[in-house]
């Protein structure tokens, strides 16, 4: 188990007692202090960097009061088993970002100079007004351009990888990709590109709410995208219902609906559902997970915030 790398700046205007506290709560939200992990004694860091014993007692007891760490007696201070219910402010966060980001640079030998020069690149960078899905298969780019915009209420285009040459294109765009397409894609940005890889829901949470069914049912599976009309039967054959009794429709077929009247429901993505004869029950699979999803509401709300 590696030992958390503790630093001290005495000419900073943030105090010693802070600069602890600061890094110790970094640590853990970062996972690199894992719970249950026992942290050096006060009488180690004071003797190591040559500070007071009661500026690092003071530091552990304010983290014990706030429920990051606990101190056991005569045992030692311990990363506490689960993170306080309330957040840090963003403040405290976002400077021991920044420090750990400075301590790399030098780490790397970058001068201060070369280091402000990219931050203002950086910085300077028209920030994104769009997710843009990025798929060779335009009927998987619509399904996922629906559930996206519907989960997050920000602007959703989409375009095949081969249209990434074209510089216009990913200009002002967050690009999402699926797990299939990640390096496809990788290849066709430029390297500092930042992206985001989906995660697929689950076949266990898609059918959680409508098992166990009676498998003699007449059950339709609808959809623009094959490879959802495959997978879909194929849970379904697994979940204990007889192909017979699947009716799979091809939405981009001239007369796909038929027979769905008779159906007890119809198993089908986003994008389908609003297309089936009125009165069908429609069962509809996500695609996406809702940790990527919550993931792209994270960065809407990161964008939202820009000056």
């Amino acid at each position: 188990m590696s030992l958390m790398r503790f630093w001290f700046a005495r000419s900073s205007q943030v105090t010693i007692h802070e600069q602890l506290v600061r890094q110790v709560v970094f640590g853990i939200v970062s996972g690199e202090l894992e719970p249950g992990r026992r942290l050096p004694s006060t009488r180690e860091l004071a003797r190591r960097f040559q500070i007071h014993p009661n500026t690092i007692s003071a530091g552990y007891r304010q983290l014990e009061q706030e429920g990051w760490v606990e101190l056991r007696h005569g045992s030692g201070v311990y990363v506490h088993d689960k993170k306080p219910a309330a957040a840090a402010p963003p403040g405290p966060a976002l400077d021991r970002l920044i420090t750990g980001f400075l301590r790399s640079a030098r780490e790397l030998g970058a001068p201060l100079a070369e280091v402000r020069a990219r931050l203002q690149h950086w910085l300077s960078i028209q920030p994104p007004d769009h997710f843009l899905v990025v798929d060779p298969n335009e009927h998987l780019r619509e399904i996922l351009i629906a559930e996206i915009a519907q989960a997050t209420a920000f602007h959703v285009r989409g375009c095949a990888p081969t249209a990434l040459e074209n510089p216009d294109i990913p200009a002002g765009a967050f690009p999402v990709v699926m797990p299939s397409k990640k390096d496809l894609v990788q290849s066709l940005v430029p390297r500092e590109t930042d992206f985001l890889t989906l995660k697929v829901r689950s076949v266990p949470a898609s059918l959680i709410g409508y098992l166990p069914a009676p498998p003699d049912l007449l059950i339709g599976i609808a959809s623009s995208w094959p490879e959802f009309l495959s997978s879909s039967k194929t849970m379904l054959v697994a979940a204990g219902f007889h192909p017979d009794s699947l009716l799979v429709r091809d939405a981009r077929e001239p007369s796909w609906t038929n027979g769905l009247n008779s159906t007890a429901a119809v198993v089908c993505d986003c994008v389908t559902a609003p297309k089936l004869p009125k009165g069908v029950r429609a069962i509809v699979f996500d695609i996406v997970a809702e940790e990527s999803l919550a993931e792209l509401r994270r960065y809407r709300d990161f964008l939202s915030d820009t000056p």
